[in-house]
C-alpha cells in the first residue's frame, strides 16, 4: 500500500505545476514554436521550482518521489497544448537523465545531477540513427578505447534537445560483432573534441522542440565517461524505455483530455442550424465515448506507474499504454478538429497545433507496431 500522504503530495504538486504552466508557459509558448526551441531560462526556472527532479534523491535537489510523479508531470505538460515544450522537458527529466541516475558512478552523479535537477545542464539521449530507430541493436556509431580515452565515430538522428543540450548520453558499439551485447553508453559533454551538432531538423509538429542530427567525428572523451558497464548499454536502454514510454503515454492523455475540454467549450457555444453543436446527438455521444476512452487510458497509465513504483516488471502494461494512448490521442484530435469545423484548420488555433503534434507519438519512443510486438511476446 502507498502512504496516503503521497497522494496529497502529488495532488499539491499537480496544482502547482498546472498553475505555473497556465501562467508562465501558455502565454509565451507560441513564440517558441516560431523560434524552434524552448529558452534555457524556462528550464532553469522549472529547476528552481523543483519540477525537474521529482524522482531524484533529495541530496541532489530532487523530490524523492516515484513513477506516479512522472505520470502526473507528463500529463500536466501535455495539457499545456504545446507538445514541443512538453517533450523538451520530459526528455530532460525522464528519458535522458535517468541513464545517469540508473548507471552512473557516485562521482558521475555528484558531478552532473545537481546541475540537471537545477535546469542548469540540459540533457539529451542519443540512441537513434539514420538507419536504426526502434531496432537499437543495429546502431553503427562505434566507440574504441585509446589509452585514457574513448573515441566515438558515427552520427545520431532525430535527437530531441540535440542543439541546446549540455550533456548527451550516447549509445555506441564497443563490440560491433556482438549485436545487442556490444552496445555501451557514454557521457559526452558539449564541446568535446570531434563532437558537433549537424542539421537542426524542421518537423511537422513539436515545433518548439529542438531536434537535431549529431556528428561524432573521432570524438574524444575521458575513459571515465563510460556510463555503466561496458557492453551492457543495450540493457540500460531497454530498462529506461519503460519510463520513457510511460511518460509519452501520460503526456498523450493530458493532450487528449485538454483537446476534449477545448472542443466541449466550442461545441456548446458554436451555433449551426439554429442551435449549439452540442445539441447534435452524434457530436455529444462521440465526445462522451472519447472522454470515456481517455479516462480508461489515464487509468492504464496510472496502473503502470503503480506497478513501477512497487518495483514490478510492467513492460507489457507500459507497451500497451504507449500503443493505446498514442493511437487514441490521434483519434481524439482528429474528431476534435472536425467538430471545430473551419476554425480547427486555421494555423495558430490550439486544436490545429495539437493535431500536428499528435502524429509523431505513434512513432517516437517506440512505434505502435513495435509496442504491440512487445505485448504479443508476453501474452
Amino acid at each position: 500500500m502507498h502512504d496516503p500522504r503521497d497522494h496529497e503530495t502529488l495532488a499539491l504538486l499537480r496544482d502547482s505545476i498546472r498553475r505555473y504552466i497556465e501562467k508562465e508557459i501558455v502565454p509565451k509558448a507560441a513564440a517558441w514554436e516560431e523560434q524552434g526551441f524552448v529558452p534555457r531560462e524556462v528550464l532553469r526556472e522549472m529547476g528552481r521550482l523543483g519540477f525537474l527532479g521529482l524522482r531524484y534523491a533529495e541530496e541532489h535537489g530532487g523530490g524523492a518521489l516515484d513513477a506516479r510523479a512522472t505520470a502526473m508531470l507528463a500529463e500536466e505538460l501535455g495539457r499545456s497544448t504545446f507538445s514541443g515544450f512538453a517533450i523538451t522537458v520530459l526528455v530532460h527529466t525522464d528519458m535522458a537523465s535517468p541513464h545517469l541516475v540508473n548507471a552512473g558512478t557516485p562521482a558521475q552523479i555528484a558531478k552532473y545531477l545537481p546541475k540537471i535537477v537545477a535546469g542548469e545542464a540540459i540533457t539529451a539521449v542519443a540512441v537513434t540513427e539514420p538507419d536504426a530507430g526502434s531496432d537499437v541493436k543495429s546502431i553503427r556509431t562505434s566507440a574504441r578505447r585509446e589509452g585514457g580515452e574513448w573515441v566515438l565515430k558515427g552520427s545520431k538522428m532525430f535527437i530531441t534537445n540535440g542543439a541546446l543540450a549540455d550533456l548527451y548520453f550516447v549509445a555506441a558499439k564497443t563490440e560491433p560483432a556482438a549485436g545487442a551485447r556490444g552496445v555501451s553508453m557514454f557521457i559526452v559533454e558539449k564541446g568535446a573534441p570531434g563532437f558537433s551538432v549537424g542539421r537542426k531538423l524542421e518537423k511537422m509538429g513539436w515545433r518548439s522542440s529542438d531536434t537535431a542530427e549529431l556528428v561524432f567525428d573521432g570524438c574524444r572523451i575521458p575513459a571515465e565517461n563510460l556510463l555503466g558497464e561496458e557492453n551492457r548499454g543495450f540493457y540500460a536502454i531497454m530498462k529506461n524505455f519503460q519510463n520513457e514510454r510511460m511518460a509519452i503515454a501520460a503526456m498523450a492523455m493530458g493532450e487528449a483530455q485538454k483537446a476534449i475540454e477545448l472542443t466541449l467549450e466550442y461545441v456548446k457555444t458554436r451555433k449551426a442550424f439554429g442551435a449549439p453543436l452540442w445539441d447534435k446527438q452524434a457530436i455529444r455521444q462521440r465526445l462522451s465515448m472519447l472522454a470515456a476512452r481517455v479516462e480508461a487510458g489515464r487509468q492504464l497509465v496510472r496502473r503502470c506507474a503503480e506497478l513501477d513504483a512497487a518495483g514490478g516488471d510492467c513492460v507489457k502494461e507500459v507497451s500497451m499504454a504507449k500503443a493505446y494512448c498514442a493511437e487514441l490521442l490521434n483519434e481524439v484530435v482528429y474528431d476534435c478538429l472536425q467538430f471545430h469545423g473551419g476554425f480547427g484548420y486555421i494555423r495558430e488555433s490550439a486544436i490545429e497545433r495539437m493535431y500536428r503534434d499528435a502524429r509523431v507519438q505513434t512513432i517516437g519512443g517506440g512505434a505502435t507496431e513495435v509496442m504491440l510486438e512487445e505485448v504479443a511476446k508476453r501474452l
